[in-house]
């Protein structure tokens, strides 16, 4: 066979074809980095929840992480110091020392004391609680220099929000045992049972909202025996309800005159309606809540937004209920530490992971960078306010988030 000779023009168009840009698949370079995490022992009276459990702790040090856990953290969980050393964490015994870590851990805020321990460069992770917040505690976060990220505005992939769910499931769940509780007389309730029996009448149960709160109150109280009804001023959140229930339920929207009159020959009434810019969808006048019939029992899960009832007053765990009208007011806003272990294992859950794939992606300003859906979390970045939302709240200046983390210096 001849050897094929190139020609001229054959020669020029082979070395123009060189110059053109070519596709290529773009490197992703995953850079694992050893996290350095910090647990504090929390100092709220109300807060006896915990970020990680031992099991997650050991999980996350096999993987090369350090962890320390400031000394009595777990104990209202029912977790020994003994159990996170042994899991690989550093029992630390002063809050000073355990911020040295790179990333905090908390669950309720930190207060002014706490704030005055972080310095420039640090993440911290913990709630935000909008019904507490104030311009001055924001700029305080903000001249530490900080990253900070408010849990309940995580989402994940599913656009969803897993800590409030979470903590929606449990306080849902729970808030039937609260009820079956106050109503009996050892309590000086009512002395009724929670639920039905043959040839007695079932429990009326009303349930404001049709959110997490209601679907898991709701099962709880059907699960009892209880005759429940549920009201919200969304349709598609009553018709979501109902399906994921899987039975014939009392629904309705917010007519005034069927709620309130439910609610006079209520024996449990919770209060569990969605907030908007910061407050409750509906308030239950004082009028209305004096109508009741006595012994009745009010749970208002909202109350760290302000509270669904006039009559709603900021209780705590150690001092849960007070009357009025002779209304038992059930209203302790984090009701969810009311039972610290099942929350501090649901919680382990949601993070736990969240630490793996910021490790794999290199850091807090790398995962940012890559996942969109984990800065909705975020609300200072580098010591600047990057919530609109609070920002509008307090007449305060606030910078783009996705503009910022975009430079990555």
């Amino acid at each position: 066979m001849m050897e094929h000779i190139p020609s001229g023009f054959e020669a020029i168009n082979a070395a123009s074809r060189a110059l053109y840009p070519k596709e290529s698949m773009l490197a992703v370079e995953t850079r694992r980095k050893r996290l350095f995490i910090g647990l504090p022992k929390e100092t709220s009276l109300q807060e006896n929840r915990l970020g990680l459990t031992p099991e997650a702790v050991r999980q996350l040090t096999d993987q090369g992480h350090e962890i320390w856990v400031e000394s009595g953290a777990g104990s209202p969980s029912r977790y020994s110091d003994h159990e996170f050393s042994e899991a690989g964490a550093r029992v630390v015994y002063s809050t000073s020392e355990i911020y040295e870590a790179d990333i905090i851990l908390k669950i309720a805020p930190p207060t002014y004391d706490e704030i005055e321990n972080f310095r420039p460069g640090q993440t911290l992770i913990s709630a935000l609680q909008q019904g507490n917040l104030t311009a001055e505690y924001i700029n305080a976060l903000c001249r530490k220099k900080i990253n900070a990220i408010a849990f309940e505005f995580l989402k994940d992939k599913s656009d969803t929000r897993p800590v409030v769910r979470a903590m929606s499931e449990i306080a849902g769940s729970t808030v039937m045992q609260v009820a079956a509780e106050y109503l009996s007389s050892s309590n000086e309730g009512k002395g009724v049972i929670l639920g039905g029996i043959t040839g007695v009448p079932p429990t009326q149960v009303v349930i404001l909202g049709a959110g997490t709160v209601a679907e898991y109150a709701t099962r709880a109280a059907l699960g009892l025996g209880a005759e429940v009804k549920v009201f919200d001023d969304h349709i598609y959140k009553l018709r979501r309800l109902k399906q994921n229930i899987g039975t014939q339920l009392f629904t309705s929207t917010l007519d005034v005159a069927i709620l309130n009159n439910m609610i006079k020959q209520a024996d449990v009434v919770v209060g569990a309606f969605s907030v908007k810019d910061g407050k409750p969808s509906l308030i239950i006048s004082e009028s209305i809540v004096s109508q009741m019939n006595p012994g009745s029992i009010i749970i208002d899960v909202s109350i760290d937004q302000g509270g669904c009832f006039e009559t709603s007053e900021l209780t705590t765990h150690s001092r849960p209920v007070f009357r009025k009208y002779d209304i038992i007011h059930y209203c302790v806003p984090n009701i969810a530490s009311r039972v610290p272990r099942t929350a501090t294992n649901a919680l382990s859950n949601i993070f736990t992971p969240i630490f793996i794939e910021i490790s794999k992606y290199g850091g807090v300003n790398e995962t940012l960078f890559t996942h969109e859906y984990y800065r909705s979390g975020v609300y200072i970045y580098k010591g600047s306010l990057t919530n609109e939302m609070i920002a509008k709240k307090f007449n305060m200046r606030y910078k783009e988030l996705s503009l910022m983390i975009a430079v990555r210096n």
